[in-house]
């Protein structure tokens, strides 16, 4: 929470769907906390996305989950192809990336450096 400046209230309402969705487990006591269950590099964003907002879907119709067609154009629809190829590269680009992709390709927090006091003249 302090590292990254969210706040614990709302960092333990995001662990919540991640804990029961066996993505992290929790310590408890004055060494506990939270950790991940596997090896970040196991990890794909998809798996949390997934948990946290579910199914890709820029359209509803397109839903990875889909059970019942929802818009009764969906048969003639110009746009639905659109849609699914967009779908289907959102899930590829998330289902590609890893937790360890994340925290390597993550920039790097620049120490301030101090100049040298300016010599008195």
């Amino acid at each position: 929470s302090k590292a990254s400046s969210v706040p614990m209230p709302y960092l333990e309402q995001l662990i919540g769907p991640l804990r029961r969705a066996g993505l992290v487990e929790s310590t408890r006591g004055a060494r506990g906390g939270y950790r991940l269950t596997r090896d970040p590099d196991a990890v794909k964003v998809g798996d949390v996305y997934r948990v946290m907002e579910g199914p890709v879907a820029p359209m509803e119709c397109v839903s990875e989950d889909i059970t019942e067609q929802t818009c009764p154009l969906i048969e003639g629809c110009e746009t639905r192809p659109v849609w699914l190829r967009m779908r289907d590269a959102i899930a590829e680009t998330l289902d590609s990336t890893t937790l360890a992709d994340l925290i390597r390709d993550a920039p790097r927090p620049r120490t301030e450096r101090k100049e040298p006091a300016a010599a008195a003249s």
